[in-house]
């Protein structure tokens, strides 16, 4: 045996050792980017469900308040929103569009009583990195906030 061949026999070691340690890098980062996007997609749900919600509560309003034009914002509109009102709009809006993700109501709230602002929390939970997360909390916190104005 030539000393050529017993070093090729250790490199072949070395290479098959650094081949298997870039692959399971390369598999660690695809799981993490993977799981990013996941959270990024979570995040722009929530979004999009909480811009639509505001949307539709903004227009939201007793037809007592309607009628009557009680409680007339600061320029003298005749039309206002009041909490209760946000609220169950919201809540409707939710049961009759369900949003696919499990998410909670935080807020629902006219702050100025022209426009509605919605508040929305979940929990993601990336696919790759479950196991991960869920050691440390069970999941990546997400909220949104909207507001919107009907007039």
């Amino acid at each position: 045996m030539s000393p050529d061949a017993h070093l090729t026999d250790l490199e072949s070691g070395r290479i098959m050792l650094l081949t298997s340690a870039f692959v399971a890098f390369a598999l660690m980062l695809v799981a993490v980017v993977a799981s990013a996007s996941a959270v990024h997609l979570d995040r722009k749900t929530l979004y999009d469900v909480a811009d639509l919600a505001a949307a539709d509560a903004a227009s939201a309003m007793s037809p007592d308040a309607f009628y009557a034009g009680a409680g007339a914002p600061a320029d003298g509109a005749p039309l206002t929103l009041s909490d209760a009102d946000v609220r169950t709009a919201v809540d409707q809006y939710l049961a009759e569009h369900p949003p696919g993700i499990p998410l909670a109501v935080t807020g629902a709230s006219s702050p100025d009583g022209r426009s509605a602002r919605v508040s929305l929390a979940t929990v993601s939970r990336p696919p790759l990195l479950r196991w991960f997360t869920d050691a440390f909390g069970g999941g990546i916190s997400v909220t949104a906030s909207s507001t919107a104005r009907a007039w």
